[in-house]
């Protein structure tokens, strides 16, 4: 008898980019969570959960597989065509970022134990290197706390049913750079600063005025209109290309007035029975 089919997320990427955050964050989920196992013991657990149990299954697959990393594409593929739905999920980092958080841990990087952790990087990036080309969807965790990254996870593989791409809305501030998870990125610098208005310079888009004074002007309004068209014109060509999750971000300079305003009318706007929209103020608590 053929086991159900399951849903299967690989979580790989480098030492240090969030691994265990994200594979807590799909625990927390619903998910059959299993850290560090074997690839070549996948197969056999699509079989031993069979019958209905552990629908939805994570596992952690990264250089602590050795020599049965180079197996990983192929047993992925195996999976596949037994008729799983798999997908895969490459955390990355920056070398920067990477060598901070090892320098903050003191841990030694699993590649180099008796050398630099730049260069256990640079090796584990050539380890790597299959899979990140495999990967579904790449996940850059160089300026997320874990509260981002697991919200981001979360929102990726998000059990409801949706017929079309699940999307995340996002608004931010040039001033702490362009989110590098972002697939489009669209500026509304265009329009007046609601921080130049005494009044409205220590509120957020959130607050009904301010929302008010960002959306209740012509060009917002023409705006959001191409943008939308823009997006729906879009999203099902992603979609018939492979591409289920798409991050639309909206950046104004401090990601306070303007973006977050827009950036939930946006969200209002798409979001219907087929697609399944999530927002998220990245900046919004900065100073």
């Amino acid at each position: 008898m053929t086991a159900p089919a399951k849903q299967i997320v690989i979580i790989t990427g480098m030492s240090g980019s969030g691994k265990s955050t994200a594979i807590r964050a799909l625990e927390d989920s619903g998910f059959f969570c299993i850290d560090n196992l074997p690839v070549l013991l996948l197969p056999k657990l699509t079989e031993l959960a069979g019958g209905g149990h552990f629908e939805r299954m994570a596992l952690v697959v990264d250089v602590r597989e050795g020599v049965f990393l180079k197996d990983a594409p192929r047993i992925l593929a195996e999976v596949r065509r037994a008729g799983h739905q798999v997908e895969v999920l490459f955390l990355d980092s920056s070398d920067d970022s990477l060598i901070r958080r090892f320098s903050e841990t003191r841990r030694r990087h699993p590649l180099a134990p008796n050398g630099t952790v730049a260069e256990g990087i640079k090796a584990e990036r050539q380890a790597l290197r299959d899979l990140r080309e495999l990967a579904d969807q790449v996940i850059d965790s160089s300026t997320l706390n874990v509260h981002d990254l697991k919200r981001m996870v979360q929102a990726r593989f998000s059990p409801e049913p949706a017929a079309g791409p699940s999307l995340s809305i996002m608004s931010f501030g040039y001033r702490y750079g362009v989110p590098p998870q972002a697939d489009l990125v669209l500026d509304v610098r265009f329009l007046p600063n609601p921080y130049f208005v005494p009044e409205l310079k220590g509120l957020t888009g959130k607050v009904p005025k301010v929302a008010a004074y960002v959306l209740e002007r012509e060009e917002t309004q023409q705006f959001l209109e191409k943008v939308v068209d823009l997006c729906r014109f879009l999203f099902p060509r992603y979609q018939k290309e492979g591409k289920a999750y798409l991050t639309v971000a909206l950046g104004c300079t401090g990601g306070k007035h303007r973006s977050v305003a827009i950036a939930a009318e946006l969200t209002r706007r798409l979001t219907d029975e087929d697609t399944r929209v999530q927002l998220w103020d990245r900046d919004i608590e900065k100073e």
